[in-house]
């Protein structure tokens, strides 16, 4: 009976050993699922692990750490690619004056401006390309298994980084070469609608660039062993990088019109007549005027990044504001201070060359006492500087009194009240070579008074009720003094704007009649707003402390502390003063292209069409 019933076992048995093995290799070959680190959703792995951790995977070439040397190249980089992006904007914004507005003399005018810039912003497209690649090379050989890694999760990213930026060169080359081929009315609101889409991918390149800081601050779309899950939205939108594109965008802008204004200021100390220093005076101060733009919401979209960074991981935001890098931010608040009152100074300054600007002297020393408390109260640091044996003995991090100072309800409204203070400096300015006409003109002084004063108390005591809040309601405070501010600005500036209508004027302003000072300030302002920008970029990647990658792939070199305050303002200056050196060695490559660049001092009536003449008034509304 066994004789006859062993074939049809064994058959069975072979049937149950197949169907097991089956089963086995179905359940191997089925899709691992992970979980996101951040939006903790569900995915199928699908990229490269963090690799482990190996101190041995640093080569190093000479006596200089590498940590130093990708910091100076990446800062160069991260200038001029803000340059190259803010300046084609600014010759948009140009041109678009020059179309929009009725004054002949003035369309020449900012139509020459334009295609000047336009030329450096080609120059210094060509050379972030080779500081870009230096970059990148450098990556590669100093850091190899960090590229290894971030080139394999975001190897879906690089194609389209390397067709956008093509895109983005190729529309900036027909943007210049066609300036004069379509100079006809007919054709000109085309060609400023090629630069438009110049910029949308300039603006796009730095969206896609952001990616990679964000994701190494706080990552997302992979899982727990840093692998990507497939989800392209969830690597791109890390939890920074919505608030990081405002705050680089913004940084970008001022970067690039500090650069310009300090040109400016530099042409305008070394001219030698009348015509080139109105020409350069008109300049500084128009960019100047574009560079405020992008200043005044700068701080409130760095409370949104830093709110974020809390939001993310709050041990990373103490040790940004709270911790090690806090007296950095010290040093960021009274450059941001210097900023508001230089640019006040200048507007001041620049009342020298409007006849009847003598009127509002009297007021100028009320703002100066303003600015500065607001100065103080937003440098003062929330911990003071001891050593562990102090610490201890005090209690903790904050004194028991000095402790309840510095917090950033205060800050946020000393912030604020600046930025209305300034607004109040611009209407002086333009009302001082004019004298109001309108029926009404008594009711909307009082308006205007009544609206910042109201304004500004408002702010002022959101700014005091913070005390009283716990810290998790206090942040919440930022938003109604943004929106105080921004209503104050829109609704005042827009009355003045209207109060101005039919004004008498007491005579034009004579431009290149202002004072060395204020020039002067117009440097000291380019200088202070590249530094902020250095600065604030360090503090940014040091938030990450000994991590490439935030909590997926450590640092382990050699290098990986956190160097000293000193140290990293050495680094920030040097930094700018390489890239103020290179910029001026573009601008004057730029001149000497005397085919393409007409003659300042050239006595033909169509060269002197475009010069501000001291006669005119050329003023952004």
């Amino acid at each position: 009976m066994c004789s006859k019933a062993g074939p049809a076992a064994l058959l069975v048995g072979w049937f149950v050993a197949v169907s097991l093995i089956a089963v086995v290799g179905f359940a191997q070959a089925e899709p691992q699922v992970a979980a996101d680190v951040y939006y903790k959703t569900e995915g199928i792995p699908v990229g490269p692990a963090a690799p482990p951790a190996d101190p041995s995977v640093y080569p190093r070439y000479g006596a200089l750490d590498n940590r130093i040397l990708v910091w100076f190249v990446t800062q160069q980089h991260t200038y001029f690619g803000g340059f190259v992006l803010s300046l084609p904007i600014f010759c948009v914004i140009i041109e678009f004056l020059g179309l929009m507005t009725r004054d002949r003399l003035a369309a020449l005018r900012y139509d020459r401006l334009a295609q000047d810039f336009l030329r450096v912003a080609l120059l210094a497209l060509s050379l972030t390309a080779v500081v870009g690649s230096l970059m990148l090379g450098m990556f590669i050989t100093l850091y190899p298994t960090f590229m290894q890694y971030m080139g394999g999760t975001f190897k879906t990213m690089m194609p389209i980084y390397a067709f956008v930026f093509l895109g983005e060169a190729t529309l900036l080359v027909v943007y210049y070469y066609s300036w004069d081929r379509m100079a006809t009315p007919a054709l000109k609101w085309g060609h400023a609608a090629i630069g438009v889409l110049a910029n949308g991918l300039g603006t796009a390149l730095l969206l896609l660039a952001n990616t990679w800081a964000a994701f190494m601050m706080a990552p997302a779309g992979v899982d727990a062993q840093g692998r990507y899950l497939g989800n392209v939205w969830h690597l791109l939108h890390s939890a920074l990088w919505n608030p990081l594109n405002v705050h680089r965008f913004l940084a970008d802008l001022m970067s690039g019109g500090a650069v310009v204004i300090a040109y400016a200021a530099y042409r305008f100390l070394r001219s030698k007549s009348d015509e080139e220093r109105a020409y350069y005076d008109w300049v500084g101060y128009i960019f100047l005027f574009v560079t405020v733009c992008a200043l005044l919401p700068m701080p409130f979209a760095g409370y949104w990044l830093m709110r974020s960074v809390y939001a993310f991981r709050q041990s990373m935001g103490v040790t940004m504001m709270g911790g090690l890098l806090t007296w950095l931010f010290v040093v960021q608040a009274l450059l941001v201070g210097v900023l508001f009152l230089g640019i006040n100074y200048y507007l001041w300054q620049s009342m020298g060359r409007i006849r009847g600007g003598e009127r509002y002297q009297r007021h100028l020393k009320y703002l100066v006492v303003a600015l500065t408390i607001c100065l103080f109260v937003w440098l003062t640091p929330h911990t003071i500087m001891m050593g562990p044996g102090e610490g201890k003995a005090m209690g903790g991090a904050q004194h028991p009194v000095i402790g309840n100072y510095g917090v950033m309800s205060a800050k946020n409204g000393a912030i604020n009240v600046m930025i209305c203070l300034t607004a109040l400096s611009y209407i002086f300015y333009r009302r001082a070579n004019r004298t109001l006409t309108v029926p009404w003109a008594r009711q909307g002084n009082i308006v205007l008074a009544a609206l910042f004063t109201a304004g500004i108390l408002n702010v002022i005591w959101l700014a005091v009720y913070g005390f009283y809040l716990p810290a998790s309601v206090r942040v919440g405070l930022a938003s109604p003094q943004a929106l105080t501010t921004f209503t104050l600005l829109f609704v005042g500036l827009s009355i003045n704007r209207a109060m101005m209508r039919g004004a008498k004027v007491h005579g034009p302003i004579a431009w290149g009649k202002i004072s060395v000072r204020g020039m002067v300030a117009l440097f000291g302002l380019a200088a202070t707003f590249t530094w902020v920008m250095g600065l604030m970029g360090y503090i940014r990647s040091s938030g990450r402390l000994s991590w490439h990658v935030n909590e997926l792939l450590p640092d382990l070199s050699p290098w990986s502390f956190t160097p000293s305050l000193g140290f990293a303002a050495k680094m920030v200056t040097l930094n700018m003063v390489v890239f103020w050196l290179t910029v001026l060695l573009l601008f004057w490559i730029s001149s000497r292209d005397r085919d393409a660049v007409p003659a300042l001092l050239s006595s033909s009536d169509e060269d002197q069409a475009v010069l501000p003449p001291a006669s005119r008034e050329v003023q952004p509304s």
